[in-house]
């Protein structure tokens, strides 16, 4: 099969390492991706895959933990973000130099949202590492990117699965991979109690320690949603229903749907299974492909 594709990957945060499963699915199958757009971690792994360097990016990824995880922020008290995001940066620009997007082998859109001018903005052209921090820029989180009289955030805010802006060639089939899918987790990757209670606490510990930056947020006695989910789910209320109305307009040949409970915004520790949660979910729609033919 030579069959060309048009890839189009979702934000979701940690959920989006899952991209790299589907993509290594669809080249295990001969697929050819002529052309990526993303959003957010979209954004990201597709424009590390758009330049040729995702293998690197993805034995990196495995390889952390939480610790390692924690060490890579760099926060900022300036009031604009948590998190300046230079770090994570700094940290593949190691492995992945950066590159013009129009100088790619592949065609890469990644899309941000201008908050000054309350618009959509799509990187075809320019630095590639430009087009990622902006469209990366969580609101409240990450610190925004200030450029040419714009505020650029991430592009969630606006088009959270960019099917609008993937670049498509004649007779390309249209895959699209939502990481935030009203969906349950397969049952194969549901943890075990005793991980989930883990889990939960570092969770909890996370959360506290934002709180504690954020000190116009005081600890109250009664149980409450910490920032960080607080911040997750106002976000993605809103997200999820453009989402559905892209899909409903935009008509993917293939979706993919990864469970936006698979883990937290920011567990990219879970990385390694989080890649093989995207290969079985790939797995699952691209054999109704290989069927229907």
């Amino acid at each position: 099969m030579d069959k060309e594709i048009a890839l189009v990957l979702s934000g979701g945060g940690a959920r989006g390492m899952a991209h790299i499963g589907v993509i290594e699915e669809l080249e295990e199958r001969g697929y050819k991706i002529r052309s990526v757009s993303g959003t957010s971690m979209g954004a990201l792994v597709g424009g590390i895959y758009a330049a040729g360097k995702l293998k690197e990016f993805k034995e990196w990824a495995v390889s952390l933990d939480r610790h390692d995880m924690f060490r890579m922020v760099d926060f900022s008290f300036g009031g604009n973000g948590l998190i300046k995001g230079e770090k994570v940066l700094s940290k593949i620009r190691e492995f992945v130099p950066d590159e013009q997007i129009e100088k790619l082998p592949i065609d890469y859109a990644a899309t941000a949202v201008d908050l000054k001018h309350r618009e959509e903005v799509v990187f075809t052209s320019g630095s590639l590492f430009d087009a990622i921090r902006a469209s990366i820029s969580i609101p409240t989180v990450f610190t925004p990117v200030e450029k040419n009289e714009q505020i650029l955030v991430d592009g969630g805010v606006m088009n959270n699965l960019p099917i609008s802006n993937v670049f498509r060639r004649n007779k390309d089939m249209l895959v699209a991979v939502h990481v935030n899918a009203a969906i349950p987790i397969p049952l194969q990757f549901v943890q075990k109690e005793d991980v989930v209670e883990k889990e939960s606490a570092y969770r909890k510990w996370m959360n506290e320690f934002y709180d504690f930056l954020h000190i116009h947020h005081p600890k109250e006695k009664k149980e409450r949603l910490g920032f960080l989910s607080l911040m997750e789910q106002s976000l993605s209320t809103g997200m999820l229903k453009q989402v559905d109305y892209s899909i409903e307009k935009g008509k993917p040949d293939v979706l993919i749907n990864i469970s936006r409970d698979a883990c937290g915004t920011y567990d990219f520790y879970k990385a390694k299974e989080l890649i093989e949660m995207g290969r079985y979910a790939a797995i699952l729609e691209l054999d109704k492909v290989k069927y229907n033919a």
